[in-house]
């Protein structure tokens, strides 16, 4: 059985992707930290990068001190390394106790690691000035890989959503196909990019279904998934909640669902034992229209600030109910207020550890908030579950 020194000697070089500490140990360290290669001033350098607050913090390492970093991080901050590399993925998990589980796959190599520039300029997933098929076709950028002008918004939450996903990565297996839903896929700009970067870019067997109530839009994103030759993307017209053409899914997507048709399909991915999910929910008016409350009434009386406190105490519940179901939750932004107040993304894991709901229950109560989702995954009510 290999050391973690053996582990790391073995995983963290140039063929490194990504690698990712979790189960933080202590509530002054980050819940997370990333580290990936990257090239500064021509020379090859790891950075770890890690949300504090609200800013994201970067330090980089040459190999042998990151590796001193890493080795002290499983023995005091955390207790899971995931790593993924184009040879080889790998784990650690350190007990309570100190007991360590290590594992490491080979696998066929993906193609060589793109090391990212550490300059002022923002490197993205899917870089301007190459070319992407579907990219073009859905009018992001021209034949020659440029960003229309118009389009650089929706091109920068293209990217900013692959990053989101290539954190949980080693989240899904390399060994079976991976079956992933996107609810409401619209047009399917991130239903293509998703595709392009899981199987094209890091070669993960994934099999994607975009599911949108207009048949037009299934229709068009039929076609270019036929021209492009993605075999395993299939759009197909429907709706959430009556939607029953799958018995398990590892990942599920529901972006700009509108009010109630996040909650279905959060209450789908529940029901799947979705191991991931990925929801930036739109037009939260269920609460509105019933928040009551004697304190906050002061508050509640203007319109305008009532909507967005619903709004937030709706993801806030949202995210609540999903840990009562065994989920890891983090709410982030998707992208800058300044393009779209939809800015928030609920991303959650799925560990198995199921949360209490009794403060939950309490808060509900008072603020006469039953949400479409607690009813769906409680149809006996919260008060049914204090102290579970």
């Amino acid at each position: 059985m290999k050391t973690i020194e053996e582990f790391l000697e073995e995983l963290i070089n140039e063929n490194l992707i990504l690698a990712v500490f979790s189960g933080c140990r202590i509530k002054t360290a980050p819940p997370r930290v990333r580290i990936r290669p990257v090239e500064i001033k021509g020379k090859l350098l790891y950075q770890a990068s890690a949300v504090e607050g609200t800013k994201e913090v970067h330090s980089n390492y040459e190999r042998e001190e990151l590796l001193s970093y890493m080795k002290s991080c499983l023995e005091g901050d955390y207790s899971q390394l995931q790593v993924q590399g184009r040879l080889a993925d790998g784990s650690v998990l350190v007990s309570k106790k100190g007991k360590q589980t290590i594992r490491l796959k080979p696998h066929p190599a993906s193609e060589p690691v793109k090391i990212l520039a550490h300059n002022r300029i923002k490197k993205y997933i899917l870089p301007e000035g190459t070319p992407v098929p579907f990219l073009v076709d859905l009018g992001v950028m021209n034949p020659q890989g440029k960003i229309h002008v118009s389009s650089y918004d929706k091109y920068r939450q293209i990217n900013r959503f692959l990053e989101f996903i290539e954190d949980i990565l080693p989240k899904l297996s390399r060994d079976r196909e991976i079956t992933i839903v996107d609810f409401g896929c619209g047009k399917s700009y991130l239903t293509f990019a998703m595709y392009y970067f899981l199987r094209e870019l890091r070669g993960y067997d994934v099999n994607i279904i975009g599911l949108d109530l207009k048949a037009d839009v299934i229709e068009r994103c039929s076609r270019l998934a036929e021209s492009y030759g993605y075999e395993k993307l299939h759009f197909f017209q429907g709706d959430i909640a009556g939607y029953e053409g799958l018995q398990k899914v590892d990942m599920v997507v529901t972006l700009h669902a509108c009010d109630k048709a996040t909650d279905y399909a959060l209450d789908k991915a529940v029901q799947w034992g979705a191991q991931v999910i990925l929801s930036v929910p739109c037009c939260q008016h269920e609460l509105n229209g019933v928040i009551e409350n004697e304190l906050l009434a002061p508050v509640l009386k203007y319109g305008i600030l009532k909507e967005r406190i619903a709004a937030l105490l709706t993801d806030g519940i949202r995210a609540n109910l999903l840990e009562s179901r065994g989920y890891s939750v983090q709410i982030l932004e998707f992208i800058d207020m300044e393009h779209t107040p939809k800015n928030l993304l609920i991303r959650a894991v799925k560990t198995g550890k199921e949360r209490s709901v009794e403060n939950l229950a309490k808060m509900t109560e008072a603020l006469h908030a039953e949400l479409t989702l607690e009813k769906l995954l409680y149809p006996q009510g919260l008060s049914d579950r204090k102290g579970v």
